[in-house]
């Protein structure tokens, strides 16, 4: 049976994160994840996850000058220094809340030094948190909505784990961004799973519930459930209105 994980950095986005935790498990999820927690004292996340059960499953490094248009650190040459704060930062908070895996934000960078600047940095990272046994993540991000991501497909995402060659580094597979830009998502999820740590999903084009647009979620639940995938899926889709009206797709069969 599928198991699902709720992105509370889209879902419950109006309530402060430990309020978000047990409306995810009060409307049946069985982990969460987030984004950017920082802004919440790690103990007041932490009394929500042991009061609830829940993991989380992950969190993100922090963006950076988000005023200045910063949508991540780890490929941008010559900020390898707040780069790495922002890693050092997401795991001592992700240890705090007994997080599983931290997703490195690679950030807008196309020059050519952009590639080793990321992979120093996940060289870096994954040095650190494999000492604390987290897993870290990189995601590409479609060239729609985030034009000038450094990441931007799961063929460059493989041959960077491949050349930095961590084990706890892995692949954030998207189904939502891999829809977008590279389409064949079951396909390329079957091709991709050993280097897979994450599974999230929201319908195509337009990022809602899953239970409408270009990908059939309901063939690719039943086929990752056929690839005894354990771990729930993150549900990282913007709901058009509140929350707990948009959660019908739960029910849907697999």
């Amino acid at each position: 049976m599928t198991q699902f994980s709720a992105n509370l950095g889209f879902l419950w986005a109006d309530r402060p994160l430990p309020l978000a935790i047990r409306a995810a498990k009060a409307a049946g999820f069985d982990a969460v994840e987030c984004h950017w927690p920082y802004d919440t004292p790690a103990g007041e996340v932490k009394s929500a996850l042991e009061e609830t059960g829940l993991q989380m499953l992950g969190l993100n490094t922090r963006r950076g000058d988000v005023d200045a248009g910063d949508n991540g650190l780890a490929a941008i040459p010559g900020r390898e220094a707040e780069a790495r704060d922002a890693i050092d930062e997401a795991i001592e908070y992700a240890i705090q809340i007994s997080a599983g895996s931290i997703h490195v934000m690679a950030g807008f960078a196309e020059c050519a030094e952009a590639r080793n600047t990321f992979i120093d940095n996940l060289v870096y990272a994954c040095d650190q948190a494999e000492r604390h046994g987290l897993t870290i993540l990189i995601e590409p991000l479609n060239e729609h909505d985030a034009p000038g991501y450094f990441l931007q497909t799961t063929k460059q995402a493989a041959e960077i784990i491949e050349d930095v060659g961590a084990a706890n580094l892995k692949l954030m597979f998207d189904c939502y961004h891999v829809g977008r830009t590279e389409g064949e998502v079951i396909a390329r999820l079957k091709a991709l799973l050993p280097v897979i740590g994450h599974i999230q999903f929201a319908s195509v084009p337009d990022r809602g519930t899953p239970d409408h647009g270009e990908v059939d979620y309901q063939q690719v639940f039943s086929q990752i459930d056929a690839l005894d995938w354990g771990t729930p899926l993150g549900a990282e889709y913007k709901p058009q209105g509140e929350t707990d009206v948009s959660l019908a797709w739960m029910s849907m069969p697999t």
